[in-house]
């Protein structure tokens, strides 16, 4: 059975909104709009034209409901640049990164969260220093910040997206902690790895 929210999904990732997405495909914006309210499913031939001007196989649109990441429920290092489109992007992204951390998890066990409670620190660097007494590294520079926070339970996960605007993200899902990295932006992998 067809499922609406996944063309939501895949548009959102793709960074079109339901106009841009309509003219790809040659449709008029209330037809996308009708599909993805579900107040119509798409025909079959439909349904193969969106999935290639989406670059996602006919099978998605045929599956179960994917994790969605409120935009709420997400901290993004800095909005002052990020259009909603590109916010869209990456939290798509990082729905489909869940579902490969849900496989992992049915076949390994990971880590889990070894964080300190650190809502009573007034500021960044306070939280920071609290964080390194908590997990006894000290005060030297920390050679790979990735491999830190794995080992401590946070799940890392990078975003291969084309947004200069989008550094980081983060948020927490049933008390597991998760991180999402731009690696397209050299300077936040090699700042990120190379953290002093």
């Amino acid at each position: 059975m067809f499922n609406r929210e996944r063309l939501t999904f895949a548009r959102k990732r793709r960074g079109l909104n339901m106009s841009a997405l309509a003219r790809a495909v040659d449709l008029e914006s209330r037809t996308i709009s009708s599909y993805e309210n579900g107040e119509y499913v798409p025909p079959t031939d439909r349904i193969e034209v969106l999935a290639l001007a989406l670059a996602f196989p006919i099978t998605f649109f045929f599956q179960e409901g994917l994790p969605i990441i409120s935009p709420d429920a997400a901290s993004f290092r800095s909005l002052t640049k990020m259009s909603a489109a590109k916010r869209d992007v990456a939290l798509s992204s990082g729905g489909l990164a869940l579902l490969l951390n849900d496989a992992i998890e049915e076949r390994f066990t990971l880590p889990a969260p070894d964080l300190a409670d650190l809502s009573r620190e007034g500021d960044a660097e306070s939280a920071a220093s609290s964080l390194r007494r908590y997990w006894g590294i000290g005060e030297l520079p920390v050679k790979n910040m990735i491999h830190l926070l794995e080992s401590k339970g946070v799940r890392v996960f990078s975003l291969a997206i084309d947004a200069q605007e989008v550094d980081a993200f983060s948020f927490w899902r049933d008390e597991q902690p998760f991180v999402f990295l731009n690696t397209r932006k050299s300077s936040e992998r090699s700042r990120f790895v190379f953290s002093q």
